[in-house]
């Protein structure tokens, strides 16, 4: 690939969103070219799924069922955008990733993490990212920080959340060469000069 492959990963409130924002504009500022996805979404397809995983009357989906249609919401964002943009030479940031399945279907759901990781190779071609980030924020404040109505995956209880933190802090230690973990105690540009510093070691700015 001649593109860089970087994503962002958090729990509920953790300020993720507004930290993508300000890599975006600090890469276009350095003239570069950038593509930004979201997961679930990003096309057409995944964001019919998207809305079907989001929704709140869904009440009685099964794990194994959300599990699979977040694959499926990945792997058509992959085919479709993802690999022909690194293929071109672009930096593609992404706002979570196979990551995200990991810590909230695996480690907040209870589903086999070994099964997720083979269904993601398989769903995201194998392309793994350059660079994660992951915001780490306390669990009830971050929850606090969500102001807007709540999907159904954000409705579900402060223990579930909680072992969402706890997959992503596992993740952070088992692949520390490809992730960086930014504590959530900082203003939003002090914050953003870590990202930075990142961002910048990985493309040589």
């Amino acid at each position: 690939m001649k593109g860089k492959f970087i994503t962002f990963e958090g729990s509920e409130g953790s300020g993720k969103s507004t930290q993508i924002e300000l890599t975006c504009k600090h890469l276009k500022a350095n003239k570069k070219q950038i593509l930004f996805v979201r997961e679930p979404g990003g096309v057409k397809i995944s964001e019919k799924i998207r809305d079907i995983l989001l929704d709140v009357k869904n009440t009685n989906m099964s794990d194994e069922c959300e599990t699979l249609l977040y694959m499926a919401a990945r792997a058509q964002l992959v085919k479709e955008v993802i690999l022909p943009a690194l293929r071109q030479g672009k930096i593609v940031l992404c706002d979570r990733f196979l990551d995200s399945t990991i810590a909230y279907q695996g480690y907040g759901n209870g589903v086999d993490v070994d099964k997720i990781k083979k269904i993601g190779d398989f769903a995201t071609n194998s392309i793994k990212p350059d660079l994660t980030i992951i915001f780490d924020i306390d669990t009830a404040k971050g929850l606090s920080r969500t102001s807007r109505i709540k999907d159904r995956i954000e409705q579900r209880t402060i223990a579930y959340h909680k072992r969402v933190r706890k997959g992503y802090l596992e993740l952070a230690k088992k692949e520390s060469k490809r992730i960086r973990l930014i504590t959530v105690n900082k203003s939003i540009e002090d914050i953003q000069a870590i990202v930075k510093q990142h961002v910048d070691k990985l493309l040589k700015i």
